[in-house]
């Protein structure tokens, strides 16, 4: 389309010639199309206006800035708001109009072209954005200037928002903000000497700034504030002077600034504002002491645990940070149960042992779950050296929770062979999560003398202790314990063959010795039996063990099928094929839907064609299955038919 063509068309009546023209001409960047571009805009059609205004953002360029500048001044809303997104597109591309719109009388013209100015992302209109901040007689033209100059973020423009911190409040609202994301280290002073005159509201906000910042300078200019501010700006000012240093580094303070700032940081825990308490809080885990406990304390104990359970694993961490003292001691040995919960996990993260010492002290003298949560904790930290207090718990209590604690322990951490007669005991308890809390501790033992205890409870006549024994053997010495397992691979009870199964067939690959042992259980007579080894036939993914998945595929039940199946997918032997495709002809539903899924990972020709006539079931989700099979071997393998 010529340039004269697009003219034309742009001046006609068409609607669909025009918004053709207006996208030809933006391609070609035809700066003779932008005064009718710009006419386009203030059509009443939409297709039309946006046409007129993707047409004017590519054309862009001093004629497109020019064009559209006087739509400012529209008394239609809508246009203006057209031309305000255009120009804050294109607007860097005249500075020059833009800086005399700055001096325009009209001084909405004048708040325009400080926001169009602030989306430039050049350092060339900072001068002109100070200019209009410390000179427009219009207070909202200085406020938009500030903003612009926070959104350009450019440190040259540091030094005029410095100054008009001394403008009246809207503008320091903007200049604060500004201040904030440029970072400038000059700014500190400028914010720190405001807040003499500065109401409450800026001088709050003057000290998130800060804060937000983090330039350790304002440290000890804030420290020289802190005594002579009211209460709720003296709390911001210890919540910035933490933001600042950060909580560890509130130590390096000396140390009368640091007993000084503990103190304020005390009173900041009474804040109504979450944002306070919660830098009050990181602070006094740095400095300690009995009365930060005390304080963090009572913030923690009036949290709701499901409402405010971050809060409160903070006060807890914040807890273990200030670490065991005096308030610490004296609420463990308290009576308030809540109070006691809260500190026993706070105990847990605590370097020292003060506190685990006394938890184990207090132990009996504390409710059922209290004990509970002690007992997880010591059983946590505890070392080898207090196992006798583990095997008491064992002697004296009965509750499940408490009882696995001290299993645990007794077990894995203490490798307490002592108490391998009570841990024996133990799997005699009614409930089963604490007879294999005892199962694993004893495992845990690796100990001589206990495998021989589970030899000889292999000769028991209840199938229990068999299968645990069993589980046991098979934990402590396959080989040392193999005559036992390979007898008990033909127990009476299916439950003790599955365990002795997963003792036996625990190595891959599988050796010649070991697959003799198992491969019998193929023709178990209960099928969970069959379909734990082929579970574990599976698992292993040697090509010794195919053989045994393809006399699987013949097994009567269904699940036993379908596990052989998957294994013989995951395995991709073309030798499976044969077989899988065989088992299309008589397999239900869920055993075929396998079968497609299997061909499809094995691939090949003899697959590809298998599937290509299964799509033409009459069931529609096999066909979908055989078209998704179908397309992966053709996707991965780029096999014809």
């Amino acid at each position: 389309m010529s340039e004269q063509q697009i003219i034309e068309q742009l001046q006609g009546d068409d609607v669909e010639a025009i918004r053709e023209a207006a996208y030809a001409a933006g391609n070609l960047r035809l700066e003779s199309a932008v005064p009718h571009l710009v006419a386009r805009i203030q059509s009443h059609n939409i297709g039309v206006q946006e046409a007129a205004d993707r047409a004017l953002r590519k054309i862009g360029g001093v004629a497109a800035v020019r064009g559209v500048l006087p739509l400012l001044r529209s008394d239609d809303a809508p246009i203006r708001n057209i031309a305000m997104d255009v120009l804050r597109e294109i607007g860097a591309d005249d500075f020059d109009s833009l800086r005399q719109l700055l001096h325009d009388d009209d001084p909405d013209m004048r708040i325009f072209a400080s926001d169009i100015l602030g989306t430039s992302e050049s350092i060339l209109a900072v001068p002109s954005l100070c200019e209009a901040l410390l000179r427009d007689p219009e207070v909202n033209v200085r406020y938009q200037a500030a903003v612009s100059l926070g959104t350009l973020a450019f440190a040259e423009a540091a030094e005029c928002l410095n100054k008009a911190m001394m403008d009246e409040e809207w503008v320091q609202f903007s200049v604060i903000e500004a201040l904030t994301k440029i970072r400038a280290e000059s700014s500190v002073n400028a914010l720190v000497k405001a807040l003499d005159s500065a109401s409450d509201l800026v001088a709050s906000m003057i000290v998130d700034a800060l804060g937000e910042m983090g330039n350790i300078k304002a440290v000890p200019l804030l420290l020289k504030r802190l005594d002579k501010s009211p209460g709720p700006l003296r709390n911001k000012i210890a919540k910035a002077i933490v933001n600042v240093l950060g909580g560890k580094s509130l130590s390096l303070l000396g140390e009368k600034d640091r007993l000084r700032l503990r103190d304020y940081l005390l009173a900041a825990m009474d804040d109504e504002d979450e944002d306070v308490q919660n830098a009050a809080m990181r602070g006094l885990a740095s400095i300690g002491g009995a009365e930060a406990t005390e304080a963090v304390l009572k913030v923690a104990v009036g949290l709701d645990p499901d409402r405010d359970h971050e809060r409160l694993v903070a006060c807890v961490h914040s807890l273990a940070d200030i670490g065991f003292n005096s308030a610490v001691d004296r609420h463990v040995r308290g009576d308030d149960e809540h109070t006691l919960l809260i500190l026993v996990e706070a105990i847990r993260g605590m370097p020292s042992r003060h506190g685990i010492d006394v938890l184990r002290g207090v132990f009996w003298d504390k409710p059922r779950d209290a004990q509970r949560a002690m007992s997880t904790v010591l059983a946590e930290r505890c070392d080898p050296s207090d196992r006798d207090f583990f095997i008491d718990v064992l002697d004296r209590h009965n509750d499940a929770h408490v009882l696995k604690a001290a299993l645990h322990y007794l077990g894995r951490r203490a490798k307490a062979v002592e108490a391998g007669e009570r841990m024996l005991a133990l799997l005699e308890h009614p409930y089963d999560d604490v007879k294999e809390a005892a199962l694993d501790a004893c495992i845990a033992l690796n100990n001589p003398a206990m495998n021989a205890r589970f030899r000889e409870s292999f000769r028991s006549p209840d199938p229990l202790h068999r299968m645990m024994a069993v589980y046991a053997m098979g934990r402590f010495d396959v080989d040392e314990n193999l005559a036992e397992l390979t007898e008990a691979l033909e127990d009476e009870v299916p439950d003790v063959r599955k365990v002795a199964l997963e003792a036996v067939a625990n190595v891959c690959p599988f050796t010649s010795a070991r697959l003799d042992l198992v491969v019998p259980r193929l023709h178990d007579e209960n099928r969970e039996v069959r379909l734990a080894l082929i579970e574990l036939l599976g698992n292993c993914g040697e090509g010794n063990v195919f053989p045994y998945l393809l006399q699987a595929l013949e097994d009567p039940d269904d699940w036993v099928r379908v596990r052989a199946i998957e294994a013989l997918g995951s395995l991709k032997d073309a030798d499976a094929v044969p077989q899988l495709v065989a088992l299309t002809e008589s397999a239900g539903h869920l055993v075929l839907l396998k079968v497609v899924e299997a061909l499809g990972a094995i691939g090949g020709n003899v697959a590809f064609r298998a599937l290509l006539h299964l799509m033409e079931s009459e069931d529609p989700e096999v066909q979908q299955a055989a078209e998704t099979a179908a397309a992966r071997i053709h996707d991965e393998q780029g096999v014809d038919d």
